[in-house]
C-alpha cells in the first residue's frame, strides 16, 4: 500500500474478513493437527485461460495477520496462466489454514475483476481506440476499495469511490429538480469550480443543454451505439467537443463495446466489471513434506 493510513484501514478491513470466517476458532484443524506443526504452502493458479493476478498485497497482509510469512512470486497486474505458483507461505499449519479461505476468496475475486478490465482494454487497444474503461459504484458492500483497486490494477479507471468525490447529476435527481440547467448551475454555485460536475442525459438535446449549462462531463446513459454516435457527431458539429468529456454507460458488453467505441467517447463505464466478473480459480496446497 502506498501510505500508512490506507494500509491501516485495509488491515482492519482484512481482520474483520478473517473474523467473519474464523468465528470462535477452526474446530477441524484444532481437533486433528498439533498446534506446533509447521508447513509450507503454495497458491497456484487453476484458471483455464490467461489471467491478470490481483490481490497478492491483500493476501500477504492476511497471512501476516495470521502470523505467517509469505513470498509473492509475481506482482499484482502480471498476466499468468494455469499452473503458475503466485505465492509461497511459511508458518504453522494452524495459521496457514486459518488464513487460507479469506486470502483465496479475495485473490479470486480481485483477479477476476482485473482480468475482465484488461480484456475490455485489450479489445479497444487492438483496434487503436484510446478510450478509458471505468467501473461504477455497483460493488459489493464492504468491498468497494478492493473492487475498484482491482479495476485499476487491470488498467481501468475507478470513477467515483464515494458520493463525496464528485457531483454526478443522474436521472433521479432530475426527476426531482425538473431542470438540467438549474441543477448544473446550483451544483457549481454550491460546490465551486474545484468539484467536477457530471450530468446524465438521455438524448441529444439534453446533452447539448448540459454542455451549454457548464457541465464538465456528460454521461450518455443507455444510449444505443447509433444514438451515441449521432449525439457525439452533433456535439462535434456544434464545435462543443473540446468543452466536454463524454462518458457512455449502460448495457456495454464484450459483444458491443467496439460499436460504442466507434462514437469515440472519452470514457466507457461498465458495471459488469465489479458486479459480475468471473472469479479466477486459485488453490492453496500444503507441501506434503511439511513437518
Amino acid at each position: 500500500m502506498k501510505d500508512l493510513r490506507t494500509y491501516l484501514v485495509l488491515r482492519k478491513l482484512l481482520k474483520d474478513f478473517l473474523l467473519e470466517d474464523i468465528g470462535t476458532g477452526d474446530i477441524t484443524t484444532n481437533s486433528i493437527i498439533s498446534p506446533n506443526i509447521r508447513a509450507v504452502a503454495r497458491i497456484i493458479c487453476k484458471a483455464d485461460e490467461k489471467s491478470v493476478v490481483c490481490g497478492l498485497e491483500e493476501a500477504n497482509t492476511i497471512f501476516d495477520i495470521c502470523k505467517c510469512e509469505s513470498e509473492p512470486l509475481v506482482k499484482d497486474g502480471e498476466s499468468i496462466s494455469a499452473g503458475i505458483t503466485v505465492m509461497v507461505i511459511y508458518g504453522k499449519a494452524h495459521c496457514i489454514l486459518m488464513a487460507e479461505r479469506t486470502a483465496l476468496n479475495l485473490l479470486m475475486r480481485m483477479s477476476g475483476i482485473a482480468t475482465a478490465t484488461r480484456y475490455f482494454l485489450d479489445i479497444l487497444h487492438k483496434h487503436e481506440y484510446s478510450i478509458r474503461i471505468a467501473c461504477t459504484r455497483k460493488t459489493a458492500p464492504g468491498l468497494r476499495f478492493l473492487d475498484k483497486r482491482a479495476v485499476m490494477i487491470g488498467g481501468g479507471d475507478s470513477h467515483r469511490m464515494r458520493l463525496d468525490d464528485m457531483i454526478l447529476i443522474k436521472d433521479n435527481h432530475l426527476a426531482v429538480t425538473k431542470s438540467i440547467i438549474r441543477s448544473i448551475k446550483l451544483a457549481k454555485k454550491n460546490k465551486g469550480q474545484s468539484i467536477r460536475v457530471e450530468c446524465e442525459v438521455k438524448n441529444t438535446n439534453e446533452a447539448i443543454t448540459a454542455i451549454n449549462a457548464g457541465a464538465d462531463i456528460i454521461m450518455l446513459d443507455n444510449f444505443s451505439p447509433q444514438e451515441a454516435k449521432k449525439t457525439i457527431e452533433e456535439i462535434v458539429r456544434l464545435e462543443l467537443r473540446n468543452k466536454i468529456e463524454i462518458e457512455i454507460s449502460g448495457g456495454i458488453t464484450i459483444d458491443n463495446i467496439l460499436e460504442y467505441a466507434e462514437a469515440r467517447p472519452d470514457i466507457i463505464s461498465i458495471g459488469h466489471l465489479t458486479h459480475s466478473s468471473k472469479a479466477i480459480d486459485f488453490s492453496l496446497e500444503i507441501d506434503s513434506n511439511s513437518e
